[in-house]
């Protein structure tokens, strides 16, 4: 499965870019996160999205019910079933989002230049002069000229259905605004977001544990998405939380960065999550339009160097409604892979919008391509510059898997591994061809039962770029004392062949333990 990979640096001829693209075994290496909702929680069309690329079902608990979301997700079990193709479950906290409340879910309009008060009163019916909300400190937290937007789920940025609002006036516990730009306000729930001002709530909410330790246990979910992470205690007291829940210790923190709080504290924060999220859509509110994209490059550069995920959202928000992206999303989500990143996540497009399948599809072919012209050499030293030397003992096996399979063309990378730990590393390294993460399941015990741990680690796997991963039989060792076991090497191969990955005469680059050492080593298959 050899790609032939350009550079952008080098000359390309124009005409090549016409032709059409070869159909591969995977539809992308960059991994795309689905949210399930309304117009994508049939078994059905959840099928259609595996089959489309979707790696990662993303769970919103900004709406919907403990109820509702279990049905979603016995309906991608049922998917997965019948399409034979691992997905991860993500569940996405809501934390201190502010909300319009519309009870009646009639359309609001809101002309420009008239006012408009923000209350919490809550019992109070939505009007064009009157909005409540689910936050009582609005009034102490803003002052005259602080800027407030107002959208659907997450903002679209549409000027038709987003509303600007400048502050103007507090009488009481209201917040007095007039409205800059004429919109209309439809549905029952519509997200406030107040620009650069700190709210007094906690990140981890009452609501949010309640969900975690009743569905997020029940259903073992693989990551958790920390909605408005602003400091790395967040991670830390999630941590903590997740640890005491006994099913969810290997549940994976992902970081949201959703405002400029966050941005300052990015740093103490990647130390802390297993994943980054760039949460455009809030950030694009807190941050002047023309720092956004060094925000997004400063920060997946740095989840790279940390081999760390890094997943970026609200690339394709005109999909909702329309069956072909923009130019300008198309082109972004282009960037996005070109930078490093190793997941998209799409959340309006495939929740509510209209063609949830097809925008999944148009982002893996559009990964695909980026993924051509990625220039690894140069990203290769740049990461090998950055960890400096001494490498450690992981970092240097990975690191040479990597360069031995660019320097012999090899099809794919295999790299048996328990934790997960030494694949992901791999990875870090942004090889050319797919790397598939045998997994070795490992027996534990807790004195009263048995279990075999794995599965875990091979679904967090799912969102981290170029790693496709193969659950093992247990009896299997995924150490080999004598270098002469070699039944998993041909279980994982006959995969690759059958996959379609690894061809007759392909060579094929090993990563694997053989007693206390670690070893590379490359494969000629024969016919």
């Amino acid at each position: 499965m050899l790609v032939n990979h350009l550079l952008l640096e080098e000359p390309i001829r124009m005409a090549s870019i016409l032709e059409p693209s070869k159909l591969t075994v995977f539809p992308a290496m960059t991994k795309i996160v689905g949210t399930l909702g309304p117009k994508s929680r049939s078994v059905e069309i959840i099928s259609d999205c595996l089959k489309a690329g979707m790696s990662v079902g993303r769970f919103d608990f900004s709406w919907g019910d403990n109820e509702y979301h279990q049905e979603t997700l016995e309906n991608l079990k049922a998917a997965i079933k019948n399409t034979k193709k691992l997905c991860a479950v993500m569940l996405d906290t809501v934390g201190p989002e502010l909300q319009v409340v519309n009870k009646t879910g009639h359309p609001i309009s809101l002309q420009v230049d008239k006012l408009v008060a923000l209350t919490p009163y809550q019992e109070k019916e939505a009007t064009s002069t009157l909005l409540p909300i689910n936050f009582t400190g609005l009034a102490k937290a803003v002052k005259k000229g602080d800027t407030i937007f107002i959208g659907q789920y997450l903002f679209t940025g549409s000027e038709t259905t987003s509303v600007w609002l400048e502050v103007t006036d507090v009488h009481g516990e209201d917040v007095v605004c007039v409205v800059k730009n004429s919109a209309t306000l439809a549905g029952s729930l519509f997200t406030l977001h107040v620009s650069q001002i700190h709210i007094d709530l906690p990140t981890l909410t009452d609501d949010d544990k309640k969900v975690i330790s009743t569905w997020g246990v029940q259903n073992n979910i693989d990551f958790l998405s920390l909605s408005h992470t602003r400091h790395a205690e967040d991670v830390r007291q999630a941590r903590e939380f997740i640890s005491k829940l006994g099913g969810l210790n290997q549940t994976q923190i992902f970081a949201k960065i959703e405002n400029t709080e966050g941005l300052t504290h990015f740093d103490e924060i990647l130390q802390e999550a297993d994943g980054i999220i760039l949460s455009r859509g809030n950030l694009g509110i807190d941050l002047p339009p023309e720092k956004v994209f060094l925000f997004q490059k400063a920060a997946v550069y740095k989840c790279n160097m940390a081999g760390k995920p890094a997943v970026v959202t609200r690339v394709v928000d005109s999909m909702t409604e329309n069956l072909r992206p923009t130019r300008a999303e198309a082109t972004d989500v282009a960037n996005a892979v070109l930078d490093g990143s190793d997941a998209i996540l799409l959340g309006a497009e495939t929740l509510r919008g209209l063609y949830p399948v097809e925008t999944i599809s148009t982002v893996g072919k559009i990964c695909a391509e980026a993924e051509k012209v990625f220039n690894q050499d140069l990203y290769f030293k740049k990461t090998t510059k950055y960890v400096g030397e001494p490498m450690t003992h992981l970092e240097s096996i990975a690191s040479s898997a990597v360069r031995a399979a660019i320097k012999v063309k090899a099809s794919v990378i295999i790299c048996f591994t328990s934790s997960g730990r030494a694949a992901r590393l791999i990875a870090k390294y942004r090889p050319t061809m797919p790397v598939i993460s045998v997994v070795i399941p490992r027996l534990k015990t807790n004195q009263l039962r048995w279990t075999f741990t794995g599965a875990f680690e091979a679904r967090q796997s799912l969102i981290v770029r170029g790693l496709f991963p193969m659950l093992a039989d247990p009896r299997h060792p995924a150490e080999s004392r004598n270098a002469t076991n070699e039944s998993i090497l041909k279980v994982a191969l006959d995969h690759g062949k059958t996959s379609g990955v690894i061809k007759p005469h392909d060579r094929v680059v090993v990563c694997q333990k053989v007693g206390d050492a670690s070893v590379v080593k490359i494969i000629e298959l024969e016919d």
